[in-house]
């Protein structure tokens, strides 16, 4: 079966940087899209980054463009967020999705991040 399995998250101070990765199987990884969400106690999910199948195309919200860099390896069914000089406003649980569209609706269980001093 398709499993998502997040890990990195922890506590960081503002400025820091962490490296997210989510371990994927049951499917075959170099043909999805992959994306990272997030959500914040509160708040809606939301679209973080996402990546093409090869990772030659990817895409970032406005709020973290610069500061995270989504990246993938095909070899390993693996793919990554990679976010520098956090800020408190980063604080949420960050997850996995394969794919982006409402047809694709598998998640890992999630990865909390908090950033603070």
């Amino acid at each position: 079966q398709v499993q998502l399995v997040e890990s990195g998250g922890g506590l960081v101070q503002p400025g820091g940087s962490l490296r997210l990765s989510c371990a994927t199987s049951g499917f075959v990884f170099v043909t999805y899209g992959m994306s990272w969400y997030r959500q914040a106690p509160g708040t809606e999910r939301e679209l973080v980054a996402r990546i093409s199948t090869a990772g030659s195309v990817t895409n970032y919200a406005d709020s973290v463009k610069g500061r995270f860099t989504i990246s993938r390896d095909n070899a390993n069914n693996m793919v990554y967020l990679q976010m520098n000089r956090l800020k408190p406003d980063d604080t949420a649980v960050y997850y996995c999705r394969r794919g982006w569209t409402i047809r694709d609706n598998y998640w890992g269980q999630g990865t909390q991040v908090t950033v603070s001093s």
